[in-house]
C-alpha cells in the first residue's frame, strides 16, 4: 500500500533571511526514516518549492524517507554563498529536528536538480568540512558545476536541448557576481582537488542536455577521488525532464534505500 503524505511548510531562520523549508512525511507513519534534502532548479536565481513538488512527494514516497524541500535564498538579491549556506541551515534543522518528524538524523541524503543539485553537492563539501552533520548520500540530477562553462557540449550535435548557453551565463553572472567566486569549490565543485570524503553519489545526466560533459566529468572526478558513485546519462531525455523522469525518480528512490539502509519492513508496506 502506497504511503500518504503529510505535508507541512516550516518557516526558519536563514543565512541572510528566513526561508521557508517544506516536510515531507510518509503517513501512516514509519519508525526511523533516512531524511533526504532535496533543492529545485531554477538557476540559482528562480524556482520554488511548488516547481519540487512531484519530485520532493515522489522520493519521499517511494524511498520512502522524510523529505526537506528547502527554499534557498535566490540570486540576485541574494548572490553566493547565501543559498549553500542556507542548504547548511536546513541540513542543521534537520540534525536537529528530525526525530520529532520520524526521521534518523544520521542517516541523511541530499538531492538536487540543475542548480540545486550544485547547491546540494556544495553543502556536501561544507558538512564535510565543518564536520557537524553527517551527510551520507547524494543525488545529482543534470547538475550545474562549472561556472567557467568551458565543459559545455557541441549545441549542434543535441536534438531538442531545452538548455540555453547564453541564459546559464546570465545566471551564473547573477549567483557569482564577482569573478574570484568562480573557482570557488562551493560554488564550482569541479574545480574542486579535494573530493576524498564526501558521501556516496548517483549523477544522472540527460541525452538533450548541453550540460550532461560536466555531470559526467564530475562523476569521474569522485571516483578517482575514491568515492563510490554511479553516473549514467538517460537516452532521449532534456534537461528539464530529467527530475520528473519516472526511471530516475526510482533510480534514485533505490539509491537511497541503500546508502541510507531503509528497513526491509518499512520497504514492505509498499508491496
Amino acid at each position: 500500500m502506497p504511503y500518504q503524505l503529510k505535508v507541512e511548510d516550516v518557516r526558519i531562520a536563514g543565512h541572510a533571511q528566513p526561508i521557508t523549508l517544506r516536510v515531507y512525511r510518509p503517513m501512516p507513519h514509519p519508525k526511523s526514516l533516512p531524511v533526504v534534502l532535496y533543492f529545485h532548479g531554477g538557476g540559482f536565481v528562480r524556482g520554488s518549492l511548488d516547481d519540487a513538488d512531484l519530485t520532493a512527494s515522489q522520493l519521499a514516497r517511494a524511498t520512502p524517507a522524510l523529505v526537506i524541500s528547502v527554499g534557498y535564498s535566490l540570486a540576485p538579491a541574494f548572490p553566493f554563498p547565501a543559498a549553500p549556506e542556507d542548504a547548511y541551515c536546513a541540513a542543521r534543522w534537520a540534525f536537529v529536528n528530525a526525530r520529532s518528524y520520524g526521521g534518523a538524523p544520521q542517516r541523511i541524503g541530499v538531492a538536487g536538480h540543475d542548480a540545486g543539485a550544485n547547491i546540494a553537492t556544495a553543502l556536501t563539501l561544507i558538512a564535510r568540512d565543518r564536520g557537524e552533520i553527517p551527510i551520507r548520500a547524494q543525488a545529482l540530477l543534470a547538475p550545474l558545476l562549472d561556472p567557467s562553462m568551458t565543459r559545455i557540449a557541441d549545441e549542434t550535435k543535441l536534438r531538442q536541448a531545452d538548455t540555453d548557453v547564453t541564459e546559464c551565463a546570465r545566471c551564473y553572472r547573477a549567483y557569482l557576481p564577482e569573478a574570484s567566486q568562480r573557482l570557488h569549490p562551493y560554488a564550482a565543485p569541479l574545480e574542486s582537488t579535494r573530493l576524498g570524503g564526501l558521501p556516496a553519489a548517483l549523477i544522472a545526466s540527460a541525452e538533450h542536455d548541453l550540460l550532461h560533459i560536466e555531470a559526467e566529468r564530475y562523476a569521474s572526478n569522485l571516483i578517482a577521488a575514491g568515492v563510490p558513485t554511479q553516473v549514467r546519462r538517460h537516452s532521449s531525455v532534456s534537461h528539464s525532464v530529467l527530475p520528473t523522469l519516472p526511471a530516475v525518480l526510482d533510480e534514485v528512490a533505490t539509491f537511497f534505500q541503500q546508502r541510507l539502509a531503509v528497513a526491509p519492513a518499512v520497504l514492505a508496506h509498499q508491496s
